[in-house]
């Protein structure tokens, strides 16, 4: 093995063992090299390693993840310019909605919430800021995919697939195309159960001088994004906030 291939295969199984610290709540280089299948001695090392970076903290033998992913995350989200532009925006979209809304991005074939804010009548609905999930999935996530140039999304999907989450979730892609189609006319999306049952969301496209930046959704119980006016309503007081996120992001305002 080279020394390249050597190193590229340490910082993989290094992520390995994070991944697995997240999924223990906690472990020591036993369960380590257990679900790994590899020596209790290299577990150890890389758990040793991990505790000098910081992003691992060792309590007499136990290793769990630091919070210092969450101060990476957070400065990460608070450096994007699309959420500067929108923070204040979705604050008062929750509050004259009184619903959940998202603010989500595209990232390597994903759907990743960059910021959430929960309204006065907004239920706990599982979301939370870094949640990812596939973009077939929710209303949000396709918008995006209706909006990015096509080659990109012809890619995503043909990479990743159509994995149905639930019941509703689309899995055809024929179907799916059309539905993106129709998304492009429309200038929004709206389904419901399709990422979680009982979940309905509206979500419309942030477009900044011709480029897809990111999607704004509402997300609320199914059976009231069922009732069409209710819809509408939500969907105007969506497209006023994606209007004024655009001005801000494009004028810095």
């Amino acid at each position: 093995m080279s020394e390249n291939t050597s190193a590229m295969t340490s910082v993989l199984r290094a992520f390995e063992v994070i991944d697995v610290l997240w999924e223990t709540g906690g472990a020591g280089p036993s369960e380590i090299a257990r679900r790994m299948d590899i020596p209790k001695s290299t577990a150890h090392i890389y758990l040793q390693t991990l505790s000098k970076t910081g992003y691992v903290v060792n309590d007499e033998g136990t290793y769990s993840l630091s919070y210092q992913f969450l101060g990476t995350g957070s400065r990460l989200k608070h450096r994007n310019r699309l959420y500067q532009a929108a923070e204040s925006l979705l604050d008062e979209l929750a509050e004259s909605t009184g619903e959940l809304i998202t603010l989500v991005i595209e990232e390597d074939g994903k759907s990743v919430v960059l910021h959430l804010v929960r309204g006065n009548n907004s239920l706990d609905l599982g979301m939370y800021p870094g949640m990812i999930t596939p973009l077939h999935s929710n209303a949000t996530g396709k918008v995006l995919l209706a909006f990015l140039p096509p080659d990109r999304t012809e890619s995503i999907v043909e990479t990743d697939g159509l994995t149905q989450v639930t019941e509703r979730t689309i899995t055809d892609e024929a179907t799916l195309y059309d539905e993106l189609e129709t998304i492009r006319e429309a200038g929004y999306a709206v389904d419901w159960d399709q990422q979680v049952t009982g979940m309905g969301i509206v979500g419309a496209p942030i477009i900044v001088d011709d480029e897809l930046e990111g999607a704004v959704g509402v997300a609320c119980p199914t059976g009231r994004l069922q009732d069409e006016s209710y819809q509408q309503t939500l969907l105007q007081k969506l497209r006023e906030t994606i209007d004024s996120i655009t001005i801000k992001y494009r004028y810095g305002t």
